[in-house]
C-alpha cells in the first residue's frame, strides 16, 4: 500500500463511493487503502462540499434552536410575498415558523421554573451551611467559656 495516493485517485475513490456503484469495502480493496481511510475521505468530502457533491438539504426538524430563533427574527422583518420566497429558499413552510414560534413561547415559562428551582435549591443549601456554621460557632464559644472558667478555678497551668 503506497503511503500517499495521488489526489485524483482519492477523488475517484470518493466519487465511486458516493455514486453507490460499489460498497466502500470493495472500493477500499480495489484502491488498496484502509476502509477507515476511505470513510474519512468521504466524510471530509461531504463536509467540505466538494464540487459535484450536492449538499444535503437540511430538514426543518434538524435546525438547531439558535438557527430557529434567527429564522424567526429574519422572517418577522419580511412581507408576505418576501416571506414566501424566503421560505422556499430555506426549504421551509410557514407552518414550521408558527410551530417554532409556539415552542419558543412555551419554553420561556419552563426556563423561569428551572431558574426558580435552582434558586430554591441554592437557598436551601445556604441555609443548611449557615446552620452548620452557627452550631460550630456555638460549640467554639461554649468551649471558650469552659476554658475561662477552668482557668479561673485552677489558674493558668503553663509549663515554663
Amino acid at each position: 500500500m503506497p503511503p500517499h495516493l495521488p489526489k485524483q485517485m482519492k477523488e475517484a475513490a470518493v466519487h465511486q463511493a458516493l455514486t453507490g456503484h460499489s460498497t466502500t469495502k470493495q472500493i477500499a480493496k480495489e484502491y488498496g487503502v484502509g476502509l477507515s481511510s476511505l470513510n474519512r475521505w468521504i466524510k471530509n468530502a461531504k463536509n467540505s462540499g466538494a464540487p459535484g457533491m450536492a449538499q444535503k438539504e437540511k430538514r426543518p426538524k434538524d435546525w438547531t434552536r439558535e438557527e430557529r430563533l434567527n429564522a424567526l427574527l429574519e422572517a418577522a422583518k419580511l412581507s408576505d410575498e418576501e416571506l414566501g420566497a424566503w421560505c422556499r429558499q430555506k426549504g421551509l413552510h410557514t407552518h414550521h415558523l408558527e410551530k417554532w414560534r409556539k415552542e419558543l413561547a412555551q419554553e420561556q415559562p419552563s426556563a423561569e421554573k428551572t431558574t426558580s428551582k435552582q434558586l430554591k435549591k441554592e437557598i436551601k443549601e445556604l441555609k443548611s451551611e449557615l446552620n452548620r456554621k452557627d452550631k460550630a460557632l456555638a460549640e467554639t464559644s461554649a468551649l471558650l467559656v469552659l476554658k475561662k472558667k477552668a482557668d479561673a478555678i485552677w489558674g493558668d497551668n503553663e509549663d515554663d
